[in-house]
């Protein structure tokens, strides 16, 4: 018996030596197991919600790089750049000998990609559907990182939150919600994409939430016969600006002649990181709002 316990210990001293730790796997949101020998200790993020994600997940320290506009928290602005949405430096990315590679599969190019496949390096393509899926995220980069117990109390802290936001706000009297992505072309979302889950949470209903396309196309002719109550969009400082031209002189136009127009800081809404619950919450004060007038 003292025999086998000194060999018992005689081995944990080895592993501890050696830095000898299980194989680690998840799933990314594409369905893919992602297996890694060991818990990923150099990952490269290539958009800015994944590096918000693997940050709230406790993995920050092990983050080597990210990519233009992934700037938060604040020790995400001291991080290398390797590129943006459109552009990566993929010898740079390689010289990084990362272990992990958080990908956005609708946000990099095809292109891009394509190339960071070849690398043969471990991918985990992120891309969370609704808001519960977030929360999600956080648990299995949290797997593939080491650093489960601080993504599983991210986790249900964020779990709690976005519960309440429902409580508080989803049976509101509603409201037919256009969201505005961009002006030109006029594009909005369907019901699959996680603003539309933030709409749905403050009572609203998305007027374009049966389209085909996650971001649809749509004609000012469409959005005036969907008669929504509210316009919902984003702008980096949260007020109406170009992106609003469309409707200017419409009167016709609910949204504008009531003044029933909600904006949303644009690194909130549209990044799906636990910072989205930020952003529900000013989308359902807005709606709020426009109940109050209404």
């Amino acid at each position: 018996m003292k025999t086998m316990r000194l060999l018992g210990i005689l081995l944990l001293v080895w592993l501890g030596a050696t830095g000898a730790q299980a194989a680690v796997s998840a799933l990314d949101d594409e369905g893919r197991t992602v297996t890694l020998p060991a818990p990923a200790r150099r990952i490269v993020s290539v958009a800015p919600h994944a590096t918000e994600l693997l940050f709230a997940a406790g993995a920050g320290a092990q983050v080597v790089a990210t990519v233009r506009y992934g700037d938060y928290p604040d020790a995400a602005k001291q991080l290398p750049v390797v590129g943006d949405a459109n552009q990566l430096d993929l010898e740079r990315i390689a010289a990084l000998k990362p272990d992990l590679i958080v990908v956005w599969a609708h946000g990099n190019s095809a292109a891009q990609l394509d190339r960071l496949k070849a690398l043969k390096l471990p991918l985990f393509h992120s891309e969370p559907r609704d808001l519960a899926q977030i929360g999600d995220s956080l648990r299995r980069l949290g797997v593939l990182a080491g650093t489960g117990a601080a993504a599983n109390a991210a986790a249900d802290a964020y779990a709690t939150e976005l519960a309440a936001l429902r409580r508080q706000y989803a049976t509101r009297p509603p409201l037919r919600v256009f969201y505005q992505v961009w002006h030109q072309p006029l594009l909005t979302i369907n019901d699959r994409h996680p603003i539309a889950d933030m709409i749905r949470g403050c009572g609203g209903v998305n007027v374009f939430g049966a389209e085909a396309l996650l971001v649809p196309t749509v004609s000012r002719e469409a959005v005036l016969a969907a008669r929504p109550q509210v316009l919902a969009s984003s702008s980096v400082e949260t007020r109406e600006d170009e992106t609003l031209s469309p409707w200017r002189g419409l009167s016709r136009f609910e949204p504008v002649a009531k003044q029933a127009v909600v904006m949303v800081p644009a690194d909130l809404i549209s990044r799906a990181s636990p910072r989205a619950l930020q952003a529900m919450r000013l989308l359902c004060e807005g709606f709020e709002r426009v109940r109050a007038r209404r």
